[in-house]
């Protein structure tokens, strides 16, 4: 009977430690190339843009009330914008050579020239401006805010021309071009919101099941599949725009915030908080399998692919891992 419980108590930890082996598959399809220090923030990051022209990183320094610009040439930060309201969405407009970001703390939009950095013009929404797309074709703003709503502005007046009631807080969206419809996750009521953009309404809403705590989303628009990723359970979703439906799920790393896919390699970068991006193949439309993941840092949720580069930053908050930074991939 001892040596039974000898046995076992050996063959346990074996087990766990195995499974952990699994559970840690190192992918091959990222690797980091780079860390650029961020040496004057402090708490949690949130969103980045890119300008290509220039190859600079705007990263929204939510905890610190800064926009940080990073020049990746020379691998630093070369300008701070100050005295933000908890910046969060931001996105870059290249026709125009602005910055459009979205403060979390008071709700207001504010117009940068990303030459000079000056603020330009600013927009009040009713509260809590979160995140923001740009849509280069229509040159319009879409701003997510408040108890339930998507706010679309003029890219050139700086406008509000519509607004888009839903039934709570949206979290991450996405643009259809093609369908003219935008995507919407409200975690709150566990809903997908589905935007007719000819009508400005709501058309649809998609309850979700599988998993709840949907934040983070990314579209496949050639293959009609929206990716969800949610937090309770950890999980990526794949979803079928054309019904709603979902066609694949699987496990994840824990606190995920943002989702990206790489059409040109077919796969799909997760980044979690949990300190890990995991990366997904997509074998096609309906089938998907795990990858791996490469290590990142504890808190470090937020990134921004960029196909012009194929290069995945990940912002790292400070905390136990050091200072915070910006850490880049190369995706192959």
């Amino acid at each position: 009977m001892i040596k039974r419980y000898i046995i076992s108590v050996l063959i346990i930890p074996f087990c766990f430690f195995m499974n952990g082996c699994n559970a840690q598959i190192q992918s091959d399809s990222l690797k980091l190339i780079a860390t650029i220090q961020l040496p004057d923030v402090n708490g949690r990051i949130d969103h980045l843009a890119f300008d290509s022209k220039r190859q600079i990183i705007f990263v929204a320094a939510l905890a610190n009330n800064t926009i940080e610009i990073v020049d990746l040439k020379r691998k630093k930060v070369i300008h701070t914008i100050k005295n933000l309201g908890e910046p969060q969405g931001i996105v870059y407009i290249p026709k125009s050579n602005y910055l459009f970001v979205s403060n979390g703390d008071n709700g207001e939009c504010d117009v940068f020239d990303a030459a000079s950095f000056q603020k330009i013009n600013s927009i009040k929404l009713p509260s809590y401006a979160d995140n923001v797309r740009y849509d280069s074709i229509s040159n319009k703003i879409y701003v997510g805010y408040g108890n339930g709503g998507i706010a679309i502005i003029d890219a050139t007046s700086f406008k509000k021309i519509a607004d888009i009631k839903l039934e709570g807080h949206p979290e991450s969206f996405q643009i259809d071009r093609s369908a003219n419809k935008i995507y919407v996750n409200v975690p709150d009521e566990k809903l997908i919101e589905v935007i007719d953009l000819d009508k400005n309404s709501v058309s649809d809403k998609w309850k979700m099941i599988e998993a709840k705590s949907n934040f983070p989303m990314s579209l496949d628009d050639i293959n009609h599949r929206l990716f969800i990723g949610c937090r309770h359970p950890s999980k990526l979703l794949v979803l079928d725009i054309q019904t709603g439906k979902t066609v694949s799920s699987l496990d994840i790393d824990n606190d995920v915030d943002d989702i990206f896919y790489n059409p040109t390699s077919k796969q799909i970068y997760i980044s979690c908080g949990g300190g890990y991006v995991d990366v997904v193949n997509q074998v096609d439309a309906n089938n998907y399998t795990i990858n791996g993941k490469v290590s990142s840092h504890s808190g470090a949720r937020t990134s921004l692919f960029t196909t012009e580069l194929n290069q995945l930053f990940v912002a790292s908050p400070s905390g136990l891992s050091g200072k915070a930074s910006i850490l880049i991939y190369s995706a192959k």
